[in-house]
């Protein structure tokens, strides 16, 4: 079993910068890497970036490409979401789940043992 936790969410400013951190716990090498969604209010649950464990390969949502990065720290099992010239239409309950699949997606029953979530909000 994985456990994982974010933290790191807040209001910030439109334009301003967040950093999201999800550290896992227990049998994480039965994963594959970690992945971040965000749900928006009466929105469906959307994919944002995945990353690797090795930190190899990363993925991102069209509308994060730029702006957001993913990556992880060497020494320790947690996943960064730096979020860069946020938007108010980037504000949503920020989740990380770790990947079940070797190769990178955006499909989300691809992804399992999600954290309880991280609110950010961004005002404009």
């Amino acid at each position: 079993q994985v456990q994982l936790a974010e933290s790191g969410g807040g209001l910030v400013q439109a334009v301003g910068s967040l950093r999201l951190s999800c550290v896992a716990s227990g049998r994480i090498l039965t994963t594959y890497g970690m992945g971040w969604f965000r749900q928006a209010p009466g929105k469906e649950r959307e994919f944002v970036a995945s990353i690797d464990w090795s930190g190899s390969s990363t993925a991102y949502a069209d509308s994060v490409k730029g702006r957001f990065t993913i990556s992880r720290a060497s020494a320790a099992n947690t996943v960064y979401l730096q979020m860069n010239s946020l938007k108010p239409e980037d504000t949503a309950v920020y989740y990380c789940a770790t990947r079940r699949t070797a190769a990178p997606t955006t499909v989300e029953n691809a992804y399992g043992n999600w954290g309880q979530g991280t609110q950010v909000t961004v005002s404009s």
